[in-house]
């Protein structure tokens, strides 16, 4: 088996006139619809600490965050310089360049803001968002395949897939990798803990697994996923994504650790 060709896939989803729609718009549009639909469903579920109509308001909240974060924690984390000197581009996300834990701040500052305006607790609604986020984190890292970025490092196994732009070797396809780990798997245990044991119960362990999940993930797929070139491997071959993830291991283990102390909430 393999190395595989990277398929001849058009970036561009559709076109009506001069509206060009791509697949990665699609995927943001479909992570935030999924994950609005189902908080609004996990909402009705026991615990009652938030309804459907906090869900329902929060999706432009969310929408906002997701994009503005993503954009300034790419600027801030892995391009300052550059964008100091070229201000004008920032806003020009058309051109690439998100970040997922930017856009984690961004939706953490808008649930913030949010649950204190309408009277949540913050974690208990933090539980919903956090439940629902992998259904975003899968589709975006298919987009990212289809778009044949964010490659892995070459690799000489039987699953490396040569990309247009990445040379000629075959490297690891780490967009799916990090699709099924962050965003399937994830998913999966998540689903498990609040459907079947009832987590959200628990006021904030939803919120500390999925922050576990995500860097754990994250951490391993960057082992064989290429390191941006203006950045590189730093100390002891880490890389800039792995460091970015150690807070969110760190208080997402405080989180785990605080929900199953507590008593579980009786609604």
């Amino acid at each position: 088996m393999g190395p595989f060709e990277f398929p001849n896939f058009d970036p561009i989803a559709f076109s009506l006139g001069p509206i060009v729609i791509r697949w990665y718009a699609l995927a943001y549009i479909g992570g935030l619809v999924g994950a609005w639909r189902y908080g609004m469903w996990l909402a009705k579920q026991s615990p009652n600490l938030l309804t459907p109509r906090h869900v329902d308001d929060f999706l432009v909240w969310a929408t906002l965050g997701v994009i503005i974060g993503g954009r300034l924690g790419y600027v801030i984390f892995y391009t300052p310089g550059y964008f100091l000197e070229n201000p004008l581009e920032i806003p020009q996300m058309w051109k690439g360049g998100m970040s997922f834990h930017g856009g984690l701040v961004g939706v953490i500052l808008a649930a913030v803001v949010f649950a204190r305006r309408h009277g949540i607790a913050f974690f208990a609604f933090a539980d919903v968002v956090c439940a629902t986020a992998p259904i975003g984190l899968f589709l975006g890292r298919i987009a990212n395949f289809i778009n044949g970025e964010l490659w892995g490092r070459t690799t000489d196994g039987s699953f490396g897939v040569i990309f247009p732009h990445a040379g000629p070797l075959p490297r690891h396809p780490s967009q799916l990798y990090e699709a099924a780990l962050e965003g399937l798997l994830l998913f999966v245990i998540l689903t498990i803990l609040v459907i079947a044991f009832r987590a959200r119960r628990r006021v904030g362990l939803t919120s500390g697994v999925f922050l576990i999940g995500y860097a754990l993930s994250r951490m391993a797929v960057e082992t064989v996923r290429q390191p941006d070139d203006f950045i590189g491997l730093l100390i002891f071959d880490t890389t800039w994504g792995q460091w970015l993830s150690l807070p969110m291991l760190g208080f997402g283990l405080f989180l785990v650790v605080r929900g199953m102390r507590r008593p579980p909430v009786e609604t």
